[in-house]
């Protein structure tokens, strides 16, 4: 193998696990470290310089980042469960116990008179077009923001329910960035993409989500259609005060988020028979583990491989659903078919049913013939990593660019397309994409310090206390995750193995006495002839066998032998540096930060520009 490429940002970015994971790259350690230390102020500035949200994705986020995270790997052989650290749930500490004097840190726009005289205009006040809007004010450009609500927020407002998310953390966040300087015009919604582009706008970001749900068209649906109703759209009821009672028998068809959002809003507004049913295995479902969980521990069951056949109906009254028993069968290609196990179909009683089985995009809005293109399901035709549409000064992000994904994405998405549009209005190709900042410096410690600061131990995760059911299920507006109290948080922020402190070899100070390799605790290190890689994964002290993680290799050393680190399992304890005698070791803290919309992100005529090639779609 040829000597590993650390002046490549992504490499060290790639072994901070949960960082790379996360689709807007938040410097996950980094903010961990602060709320050990007391600074939430700090930490929750780390998070809202990238995601934007930190309240929100605190209670909400799909947390791409937990099944990333080192400690399930390094305690796997350890525990009967080794779980993650609760990332998620420390950005809420950082959220919840911020001072007041967050907004004495919050950025200033320029003043008008410094401002570059740019417009921008953002369709939907979802967290695609906050987070553009918020980019592009920062560098002196006018940002209007559309939405056919009152208050922006998006679907984070009207779908996600309140007992998960209250609306003073939207309300907060929301006006974070329209306090900026960013001009929301509520109620307004665009009914025309041409009138819009007749406006004299600079660049439009298009931001709306994926806004219909999908229909299910089985026998009984048009007969039975006043008692059947579309998640999605009944979940904005619901938060608009449109609905606030439910009949006794709810069925609920779907696996996803959005299934688990519509059954446990049922059961609080008045169902004590609320059921799910979903075609795929409960392995399947697309839910996250733990709102499924989260559904199950409020007494719904959610039963797998039923098959939605008929709705039953008594002249026009709902009464039940048939179902046929299926299971998953998978070819050669892991492509999934549902074939019928021959057993009686089911029928169960119901007064209502729910439709949660998928979203779709809708743009009835954007005539055909202004040069926007879009593919044979409906979506825009767009350049995966720029956004920009087929129309060169219209982009899309968030669900209104590739489909339904969640609300970290949709963050990214902002980032990604701040950066195009800044670009194009400085006269710069959109393709030509900055690198991220980096920045490493040494952190070596006397071994003392790391064995009471950075000893691994293998302590389990803790849980988040809930309001008591009693409460909780009374209302749908009661909370129902407590958060962290400060001493768990500090506890939890403890786990955190600081992937960040990266392990930096020198080969040219290296005497190779070995002396790294005993004390390693897991047996990551190994000093050994080169070979290919499958060969030399073989051949180590450990086998490395995750191949999705790199192995450091060093140049060849004064014996020929080079020195091999599997980042999969390293715990980045510091034992090696102290243990180093010639300081061939260091232990560098990595920060690395994604650039953003501004002038780092221009002026790059000698960056290599991103290859096209698969990039529209």
């Amino acid at each position: 193998m040829q000597p590993t490429h650390v002046g490549d940002p992504a490499y060290f970015h790639k072994v901070v696990d949960c960082q790379w994971a996360c689709p807007a790259h938040t410097p996950v350690p980094e903010y961990i470290r602060l709320i050990a230390q007391g600074r939430y102020d700090a930490a929750y500035m780390v998070n809202w310089a990238s995601n934007v949200f930190p309240g929100v994705l605190g209670r909400t986020c799909d947390r791409p980042c937990e099944p990333a995270c080192r400690r399930v790997r390094v305690e796997e052989h350890n525990l009967d469960k080794p779980e993650p650290v609760a990332i998620c749930r420390l950005k809420r500490v950082a959220a919840d116990f911020k001072s007041g004097e967050v907004r004495a840190q919050m950025p200033k726009p320029p003043p008008k008179s410094e401002r570059n005289g740019k417009r921008v205009a953002c369709v939907g006040a979802g967290p695609a077009s906050l987070t553009v809007a918020r980019d592009l004010v920062l560098q002196g450009y006018e940002v209007t923001v559309f939405e056919g609500d009152a208050k922006g927020g998006g679907f984070m407002r009207t779908q996600v329910p309140r007992f998960r998310l209250p609306e003073h953390v939207i309300d907060e966040e929301v006006n974070w960035v329209l306090d900026l300087g960013v001009e929301l015009r509520g109620g307004q919604r665009v009914a025309s993409m041409k009138a819009l582009l007749a406006d004299d706008w600079d660049a439009i970001f298009v931001g709306c989500g994926a806004p219909r749900g999908r229909d299910l068209q089985i026998p009984g649906r048009q007969e039975a259609a006043a008692h059947i109703h579309l998640g999605i759209d009944w979940l904005a009821s619901v938060y608009f005060g449109h609905v606030t009672t439910m009949p006794e028998r709810v069925i609920v068809l779907g696996g996803g988020n959005t299934a688990m959002d519509c059954c446990r809003s049922a059961r609080r507004l008045g169902a004590t028979d609320v059921k799910v049913l979903v075609r795929s295995t409960y392995e399947d479902m697309k839910a996250s583990p733990w709102e499924k969980e989260d559904a199950e521990h409020e007494g719904i069951p959610l039963m797998a491989c039923h098959s939605p056949k008929a709705f039953l109906h008594d002249n026009g009254k709902l009464v039940g659903m048939r179902f046929e028993v299926v299971k998953s069968v998978y070819d050669d290609k892991g492509q999934r078919s549902l074939v019928p196990t021959g057993e009686p179909d089911v029928d169960l009683p119901c007064d209502q049913v729910l439709l949660a089985v998928g979203q779709e995009n809708a743009f009835p809005w954007i005539e055909k013939d202004i040069g926007i293109d879009f593919d044979t399901w409906g979506l825009p035709m767009l350049n995966n990593t720029t956004h920009q549409s087929t129309l060169p000064r219209v982009f899309f992000g968030g669900d209104a660019a590739f489909g339904p994904k969640n609300i970290i994405t949709a963050v990214a998405h902002g980032h990604e397309a701040a950066v195009s549009i800044d670009r194009l209005l400085h006269g710069e190709d959109p393709r030509h994409r900055p690198p991220g900042l980096v920045n490493m410096v040494s952190q070596k410690m006397g071994i003392h310090e790391w064995i009471y600061d950075n000893a691994p131990t293998n302590d389990a995760r803790s849980k988040v206390p809930w309001a008591a059911a009693e409460k909780a299920l009374q209302s749908i507006k009661v909370e129902v995750e407590l958060g962290f109290d400060l001493p768990t948080a500090f506890k939890e922020a403890e786990r955190c193995l600081n992937c960040d402190v990266q392990t930096v070899f020198n080969d040219r100070l290296c005497i190779e006495c070995d002396a790294c390799m005993d004390i390693c605790p897991t047996d990551c290190i190994s000093f050994t002839d080169n070979g290919d890689e499958a060969d030399l994964r073989t051949r180590l002290k450990a086998p490395a066998t995750n191949t999705a993680q790199d192995l450091f290799v060093s140049a060849p050393l004064k014996t020929t032998r080079v020195l091999v680190k599997d980042e999969d399992v390293c715990l980045h304890c510091g034992l090696c540096a102290e243990r180093c005698p010639t300081g061939a070791w260091d232990m560098q803290k990595f920060l690395f930060i994604t650039n953003k919309a501004g002038p780092t992100s221009r002026d790059l005529k000698t960056a290599p520009m991103l290859s096209t090639e698969g990039a529209d779609k």
